[in-house]
């Protein structure tokens, strides 16, 4: 007979994995993925820093549907002190951390020569060190926890392919991919239970003014024909979490964005 697919619950060994999700206070894919946690057991951490009286909401809700814990950690992740304490927070009120994701970040569209050195800055402090800082905290803790943990960045598909006027910020989510790999190394050195994967995600949860014209361009831009959602997204976090035979991996949830340039070369094409 076959095995049963694993469950969070089997892969951590109780009811009600704890998941810390950071920047899930706002409506945004940090928001998805503590849903799908909640959805299948998990008590969970939410993290906001300034949609904090969101998150709030967020927990009440939650618990209301799915009749779990959820507890709102806050700061920003430009602190130094602040990835040690919502982690802290965390564990400490459940008594375990089993997953973490990083989903915090920043990003807006600036000109080329309008990109400044406080701006590159403020990225990698956010994107890329508050990420590192929020994982080394959280394995630290999964170290001494006979199931290890689960920790999932957040990237972004268009490190491999980037578009104009995001030079500043690509930098910060480019370096998240290689510190997936390393910290995947590293942390099994503590605990051969201690994962570290990405999702990157492509073109999913577009804003509400984003002309239907630019949608429709997006939507053709990907081998599905259509704008993911932020579930899709969520879903592949929750199977990075369930699958513990897959550590070290970045896995584009994108439509097939990644390896399709629409440009019609391959019409017509003789391939003889």
């Amino acid at each position: 007979m076959n095995a049963p697919a694993p469950s969070l619950q089997s892969v951590f060994g109780c009811q009600h994995p704890v998941a810390l999700i950071t920047g899930s206070g706002a409506p945004r894919v940090g928001r998805a993925i503590a849903i799908e946690l909640a959805a299948h057991g998990c008590y969970i951490a939410l993290h906001a820093n300034s949609s904090v009286d969101e998150a709030h909401q967020v927990a009440r809700s939650l618990t209301d549907e799915f009749g779990v814990e959820v507890i709102v950690t806050s700061g920003s992740l430009a602190g130094d002190s602040t990835a040690e304490d919502i982690v802290g927070q965390s564990a400490d009120h459940f008594g375990r951390i089993d997953i973490v994701v990083n989903s915090a970040a920043i990003w807006s569209p600036t000109p080329l020569n309008e990109v400044t050195p406080d701006e590159i800055r403020r990225y990698v402090d956010i994107n890329t060190i508050g990420s590192f800082m929020t994982a080394r905290a959280a394995a630290n803790r999964m170290s001494n926890q006979p199931t290890g943990g689960s920790i999932v960045n957040i990237g972004d598909w268009a490190t491999v392919r980037p578009y104009l006027d995001h030079a500043a910020y690509f930098p910060s989510k480019g370096a998240v991919e290689v510190m997936t790999r390393s910290l995947a190394v590293e942390f099994a050195q503590w605990n051969s239970k201690i994962r570290v994967n990405c999702v990157q995600p492509g073109p999913v949860l577009l804003a509400d003014d984003v002309p239907a014209p630019q949608q429709q361009k997006l939507a053709k831009s990907t081998l599905s024909g259509r704008i993911g959602t932020a579930q899709h997204v969520a879903h592949a976090v929750r199977f990075l979490c369930e699958n513990d035979f897959v550590n070290g991996v970045c896995l584009p949830v994108d439509g097939g964005r990644t390896i399709y340039a629409p440009d019609g070369l391959q019409v017509g094409m003789n391939t003889g």
